[in-house]
């Protein structure tokens, strides 16, 4: 049993704001989850059911090779929508809401001036043009890896602040604030600038171990504290949304707003991995290892990611895959299906012996992390035969996504994880296909949960409702949800998959030198053409 703090005090417009026995057994809270792809919006009662759900469909712009963009107003206008559509319908709901939990998409630059004004568009974690800034960060801060705990690669927010730095000066010169893309809504929410520990630890601004911003580490990006919002744990208070948004959405007055937490850390806290050695394996637009740990435990060499957890005295270890679930969207849309879904029935009526001759893939359609921190990494079809169909390509992307995992989990396990169970969350925890193929590739037991493929909304909720009503409640709003389905490892299968992995690691050997020269001739082309 963990002994938390005691409850903070409620703050409410003007001062405190009491809530009596009644209206705390009728609040509900809303929990939004600003995803790549997706906003996601959800109403959940203190049984941590789903009331009430809305999403708002997001897209990437690429402007250039390995770029990777959005306008920051476009998620302003998805929570607007969502928020909307809430209201409109559930007006009961609304009037019960206590709290609002914010989850988000980690790394990604908002870039606000002396006004608060957008400068450029949000550079995201998923772009890759800053690797040559990485470099001179570790040349102007050798300690970065001691005290951030993690290798400065292209996807941390510093890098890109260095970038722009060095190729857009006017827009560095005017640069106020930095902010997450969470932390920029709650800004718009509450007019409050904070982050939470959870998502600041992946700027490569924080102090880690000691849950602190560092000056050593801004001074390397030629920024100072005053640049940063000020610093919650995931589960405090951050502010109170504003009056007016209030009324427009029928909710009452002084509602909260949680310092919330980035996309993985608030997944853990919706599926109760909130304990030493708890851990989830997510397949959403990346794909991501997490293992709870009680002390920081950094492992920078393997690529193993070291942050704070969004509570407390909680830390964690993460290995990080770039594209995950994407890559079962990208092979479904190129071969035309119409879904997903429709990709994961074909596979699932592939004989198991069709399965061992399908094609290998390399699921580094974006670059790749977590081991290799190689931003040039490139998604590769390997063994393709004239008799090989869509349900066969199928197959490989979901096999090489299990591989890349397998890969994340042996440099958690260099980093002195224990595992032997995962949860399974996010869009990918739909298939019962990948599940069980994941078991058997990872050699680890894995569960599926209720409402696991938006466990990042619940857990954001969960933490708008611990800002409400105190850490001491920890153990009763964050449990380990019961298990919808447990898929183990079968032997013969982890032994066919045992083969295919050597070829796979091999492949990824073979070509690791060629995938930077092919972005070389890619660039000197665009150059050509522009």
């Amino acid at each position: 049993m963990i002994n938390w703090p005691a409850a903070v005090v409620k703050e409410g417009k003007g001062g405190n704001v009491s809530f009596n026995e009644m209206e705390i057994a009728m609040a509900l809270y809303i929990g939004l989850d600003l995803g790549t792809s997706e906003l996601k919006a959800a109403i959940i009662d203190r049984e941590r059911r789903f009331l009430a759900t809305a999403g708002f469909p997001l897209e990437v712009d690429r402007p250039r090779p390995l770029w990777a963009e959005q306008d920051p107003d476009l998620w302003w206008r998805a929570v607007l929508d969502v928020m909307d559509r809430l209201a409109a319908k559930h007006p009961e709901y609304m009037k019960n809401v206590h709290g609002i939990g914010l989850s988000g998409q980690m790394h990604g630059a908002v870039l606000l001036g002396g006004r608060d004004e957008i400068l450029r568009p949000a550079i995201l974690w998923c772009d890759g043009r800053s690797e040559r800034e990485c470099a001179e960060l570790v040349r102007r801060e050798p300690r970065l890896s001691e005290i951030s705990g993690n290798l400065a690669m292209p996807g941390f927010t510093a890098p890109k602040l260095l970038w722009v730095a060095g190729n857009e000066p006017e827009a560095f010169a005017r640069t106020r604030c930095v902010l997450l893309p969470k932390d920029w809504l709650r800004l718009k929410l509450t007019g409050e600038k904070k982050s939470d520990m959870s998502d600041a630890a992946g700027t490569l601004w924080l102090d880690v171990g000691k849950r602190a911003w560092s000056g050593d580490l801004l001074a390397a990006c030629g920024l100072t504290e005053g640049h940063m919002p000020g610093l919650v744990e995931g589960s405090d208070r951050s502010g109170i949304l504003a009056p007016g948004l209030a009324r427009r959405w029928r909710l009452g007055e002084g509602v909260a707003v949680a310092g919330g937490a980035g996309d993985n850390a608030a997944s853990a806290v919706g599926i109760g991995a909130i304990n030493p050695g708890d851990g989830f394996v997510s397949l959403g637009t990346s794909g991501v290892l997490f293992v709870c740990n009680d002390r920081f435990r950094p492992n920078p060499e393997r690529a193993v990611h070291a942050f704070c957890h969004a509570l407390p005295g909680r830390w964690h270890q993460m290995s990080v895959m770039l594209s995950a679930a994407s890559c079962l969207r990208w092979i479904a849309a190129l071969t035309r299906r119409s879904s997903e879904k429709e990709m994961l029935a074909e596979v699932a009526a592939l004989p198991a012996a069709d399965r061992m001759r399908a094609p290998l893939f390399l699921p580094y359609l974006s670059g790749e992390r977590s081991p290799h921190n190689n931003p040039h990494a490139k998604g590769v079809f390997f063994g393709m035969e004239a008799g090989h169909g869509a349900a066969d390509l199928g197959y490989a992307v979901l096999e090489g996504v299990a591989f890349g995992m397998r890969d994340g989990l042996a440099a958690l396990q260099s980093a002195g994880a224990g595992v032997d169970r995962l949860s399974l969350v996010g869009g990918g925890a739909r298939s019962a296909e990948w599940a069980g193929l994941l078991a058997s590739a990872l050699g680890v037991e894995i569960t599926t949960h209720a409402g696991s493929e938006a466990s990042g909304a619940l857990g954001a909720a969960c933490l708008a409702r611990l800002a409400v009503e105190g850490m001491a409640h920890a153990g009763e709003i964050c449990p380990r949800p019961p298990a919808a389905a447990v898929y183990r490892p079968e032997r013969t299968l982890r032994d066919r998959l045992d083969r295919r992995y050597a070829l796979f690691e091999k492949l990824y050997r073979d070509l690791e030198g060629d995938f930077s020269w092919l972005d070389g001739g890619r660039n000197r082309l665009a150059a050509r053409k522009g």
